[in-house]
């Protein structure tokens, strides 16, 4: 019995051409337009942001402007262990964290929900004119929004007097050290919810409109389909936005808080941004201001790095994945 030998192919294999890999001037020269863009931005970064991180150096020294950075005395960690020993400074830390906490838990969502509800409007005019009003208080300042609250919630304002009148006692709601961090949320939400909902609209117009369809052509109710098509098609970037707003949740607002802080006083309206201000700048004490900035950048990252592991554990991307992934 032969064994017949196996048919070569009709057309013979194409050899693998490997590409030469660019060197770093080919791949500067052909990408030099979007490194012209991206040059103000990154130059920007640079100089406010990156640059001034050499300036931690004063969070381990005695630091006297006259002297310099080079000629000040090292001392180590000596400028943590006085500010916490600083009462005021745990006071500081309480407090951000309680404003933190209520602006994450009615402050986040509220873009979320404003997005849903403007892109259920099915008029394109209609839901362009709100979105051009809502918008607006982000362009306003800190001051003529304090001022507006200030005219409504202050002890002569709206709301007092329409408690007079209706025979109840006046309330100040400025003044009120325990509605303090209500207050800033509050403010918090008129002037930015708005402003936060263009990222929520841009991933809701990247959903597919035939798993809407569907989902309607299965019997899915409006509310089903919002809870099982809507939300997981922008639960990538509610986490994205979660996990970055982690990091900077020891900064709670820094010209808000300041405009406010004595109505209710320090022991209420002192957060970390303020302590800075008036032990660093005010006070000349700039070797614990520092230290407390690295704590704060430490404490973010520690956040930051934490949540991101939570979502890869739960099957989501995270702000990043490693590339093994």
């Amino acid at each position: 019995m032969t064994v017949e030998a196996p048919e070569k192919s009709a057309k013979a294999e194409r050899p693998v051409v490997r590409r030469k890999k660019a060197t770093l001037w080919e791949r500067l020269k052909r990408d030099k337009v979007m490194l012209l863009l991206a040059g103000p931005g990154l130059l920007y970064f640079l100089v406010f942001h990156y640059l001034p991180m050499l300036g931690n150096i004063v969070a381990f020294q005695d630091y006297q402007p006259y002297l310099g950075f080079f000629n000040s005395e090292w001392i180590g960690f000596e400028n943590f262990t006085d500010a916490f020993a600083d009462p005021r400074f745990w006071s500081a830390v309480t407090n951000t964290l309680v404003i933190a906490l209520v602006q994450l838990v009615f402050f986040f969502p509220a873009p979320i929900a404003l997005a849903l509800l403007l892109n259920s409007i099915l008029s394109s005019k209609i839901r362009r004119f709100v979105q051009s009003v809502v918008y607006l208080p982000h362009f306003i300042g800190w001051v003529i929004i304090v001022s507006i609250f200030q005219q409504i919630l202050g002890a002569a304002g709206l709301l007092p007097n329409v408690l007079e009148s209706l025979g109840m006692p006046r309330y100040d709601m400025m003044t009120d050290p325990d509605a303090f961090p209500w207050l800033v949320t509050l403010q918090l939400v008129w002037k930015d919810m708005g402003w936060g909902t263009i990222i929520f609209l841009a991933a809701l117009l990247s959903i597919d409109p035939q798993l809407y369809e569907a989902a309607a052509v299965d019997g899915a109710s409006k509310w089903r389909r919002l809870w099982h098509v809507t939300l997981p098609g922008i639960t990538p970037i509610i986490i994205l936005l979660l996990i970055l707003n982690l990091g900077s949740i020891l900064s709670v607002g820094f010209e808000q808080l300041i405009l406010q802080r004595d109505n209710v006083g320090a022991e209420a309206g002192e957060v970390l941004d303020t302590y800075v201000y008036f032990n660093g700048i005010q006070n000349g004490e700039w070797g614990p201001s520092a230290a407390i900035g690295i704590v704060k950048a430490i404490f973010g990252t520690a956040l930051i790095l934490g949540a991101n592991k939570l979502a890869h554990f739960f099957g989501h991307e995270g702000i990043y994945r490693g590339a093994d992934k």
